[in-house]
């Protein structure tokens, strides 16, 4: 199969930068292609503005959205853009590794996300009408691809609990995971997350590693988030609100879990 690993950790020699290694080697050992877009070694350029087409007239309003649109449509994306598209059209199953930074993913991570998801690619596809609105939460261009989180963090396990100070870890994440994964279609795993990370020692790397490599090697035997789709018919359209029979009682990120 083919894998990609979106790494954005700024310090090669550092737990993140260990666990990559160990991830593409695990997963080159079982004989699948891995490709890997380094973030920060790629020295990318996290914002989102006017040089991302490289057709732009001086002094025309830049529109994010209708210029991404635009771009996408006629082949003026910046190179390094299409490029990632490229890869994520590529892959059978996509990564993204990353330590948790004030509740989220480092900046540069989201920036490429907000570069590489353009108009048309990852947003704004499909058809909107009375029955459905457009092809995403469970459809869209990435559709049958598989992704995963692998997350980092210096907090205890229990400060990300569901009574936990933090809150529960798949809050913390849902809108990367159902907003940034399953928006255009992936089928999202469940989140690999390592806790206190200042206080591995050689012997929890060695865990930690032991656990990472059975999630790697069961990518494609484990169950995705069951989360709902939103043209199945569980949502009023155009409103996009869950039925009222769904779960009458309840309200939060859980209710858009099966």
């Amino acid at each position: 199969m083919n894998i990609l690993l979106v790494y954005a950790h700024p310090e090669p020699v550092s737990l993140n930068g260990s666990l990559k290694d160990f991830a593409v080697k695990r997963l080159e050992d079982a004989g699948h292609i891995v490709q890997v877009s380094d973030l920060y070694a790629m020295q990318w350029k996290a914002t989102l503005d006017a040089a991302d087409s490289t057709n732009r007239q001086a002094g025309v309003r830049f529109n994010p959205s209708l210029d991404s649109k635009h771009a996408f449509e006629n082949g003026l994306q910046s190179k390094d853009i299409a490029i990632e598209q490229e890869k994520l059209l590529w892959a059978d199953a996509v990564i993204l590794q990353f330590p948790l930074w004030w509740f989220s993913m480092p900046a540069i991570l989201k920036g490429w996300v907000e570069r590489v998801y353009a108009y048309g690619f990852a947003y704004g596809v499909g058809e909107h009408s009375d029955a459905r609105w457009g092809d995403r939460y469970g459809e869209g261009m990435l559709a049958g691809k598989r992704a995963m989180l692998v997350v980092t963090t210096g907090g205890w396990e229990s400060h990300y609990s569901p009574r936990g100070i933090n809150g529960p870890i798949n809050d913390i994440l849902f809108p990367i995971q159902h907003g940034i994964l399953y928006y255009p279609g992936f089928d999202v795993l469940p989140p690999f997350v390592v806790y206190r990370t200042g206080k591995i020692d050689d012997a929890g790397f060695a865990n930690t590693c032991d656990a990472l490599g059975q999630r790697l090697d069961s990518l494609w035997q484990t169950a995705p988030m069951p989360f709902r789709r939103q043209n199945a018919g569980d949502y009023d359209i155009p409103e996009l609100t869950l039925r009222s029979d769904i779960a009458p009682d309840a309200s939060g990120f859980s209710v858009h879990i099966a």
